[in-house]
């Protein structure tokens, strides 16, 4: 028996919060990139929040993820990002 790689089963809706700083463009700049390993993301459904103080802004991106090695992808070009601070 061979051992799985991911516990994932795909395809599947698979949601990554992205925050960095609430800048003029931040959101414009996720969407893109998450748009080019998920072309079918629907960036209507992005969920946008601020924090307290209004410095940070979170994103939640839900994309149908169809492969182990397309989030893998999404996941290091977005915590390659300058605007990124973290991604979950």
């Amino acid at each position: 028996m061979t051992q799985r790689e991911t516990l994932l089963e795909f395809p599947c809706d698979f949601p990554l919060k992205i925050m960095g700083a609430n800048d003029a463009g931040f959101a414009q700049a996720i969407a893109d990139v998450v748009l080019r390993h998920a072309p079918d993301f629907d960036v209507a459904t992005m969920e946008m929040r601020a924090s307290k103080a209004g410095n940070y802004l979170s994103l939640t991106c839900t994309v149908r993820a169809v492969s182990q090695a397309q989030l893998d992808a999404l996941y290091r070009e977005l915590t390659a990002h300058a605007m990124v601070k973290v991604v979950l």
